[in-house]
């Protein structure tokens, strides 16, 4: 009974180092699929169980997961600390294809991606590269429902409980403007309990490129899913 008891945490973020209070960190129930942030006073409140999960996120700082254990609940306004990364910045490569600053010459030596664009509402860019949908691309999902390894089919057919977290992290704004900001999947594979390579592994199966798997923020990626599932479902109801 103690395990199923909802209760509101109050807690406060801090900086490890200099011990003071760390406004807007990222507050993740991953039990419940639900988020907030903290305020000016790195104070926040969520709502929690008994052995509920944790996650806190902020730019330049190392994700925390904790475990809600009795003492949270039982004192409140407990504290938690985040350390700061060090950042290295990668060699910038500004003439991948040996351009020669002539157009005529440049335009036939720049590949030609084939896929195609898609927009998602609510957000401002124009829009985001997707999966091409040639007859190939269609031919390659048919291919994947027969598959029993496919990880499209292990991640909605036999676990429903992924598929219910997917739907609650689209319906829930906190999390939706945390992954708008992050392209690491760090959250995305917390929420789903699935590791990097599986999600490559289903953007790739879903006929995603490799450039939109690269370049998409976090959100632009479960929205991707998402869809990707309900052209799975289509299908499945059709055979």
């Amino acid at each position: 009974m103690a395990q199923e008891q909802q209760i509101v945490l109050e807690g406060i973020v801090e900086n490890e180092i200099t011990n003071l209070p760390m406004q807007s960190v990222h507050v993740v129930n991953l039990t419940k699929v639900i988020g907030t942030i903290t305020d000016s006073n790195g104070k926040f409140e969520i709502e929690v169980a008994l052995n509920d999960t944790l996650y806190f996120s902020y730019v330049g700082y190392k994700p925390l997961k904790i475990s809600v254990n009795n003492d949270m609940i039982k004192y409140g306004n407990s504290k938690f600390q985040l350390t700061e990364l060090a950042f290295a910045l990668e060699e910038i490569i500004l003439r991948p294809y040996e351009l020669t600053g002539y157009l005529e010459i440049d335009i036939k030596n720049v590949p030609i991606n084939p896929a195609g664009r898609y927009r998602i509402s609510g957000l401002p860019n124009s829009g985001y590269e997707a999966g091409n949908r040639n007859r190939s691309a269609i031919s390659k999902t048919i291919g994947a429902l027969f598959n029993p390894a496919d990880f499209l089919h292990n991640l909605f057919g036999k676990n429903p409980k992924q598929l219910r977290k997917l739907k609650k992290m689209r319906a829930d704004n906190e999390i939706k403007n945390l992954l708008a900001t992050k392209f690491d999947r760090e959250v995305l594979v917390q929420l789903l309990g699935i590791e990097k390579y599986d999600l490559d592994e289903i953007m790739r199966n879903c006929n995603y490129s490799d450039t939109f798997i690269k370049e998409s923020n976090d959100l632009q990626i479960l929205e991707a899913i998402s869809s990707c599932y309900e052209e799975y479902k289509i299908m499945q109801n059709s055979l």
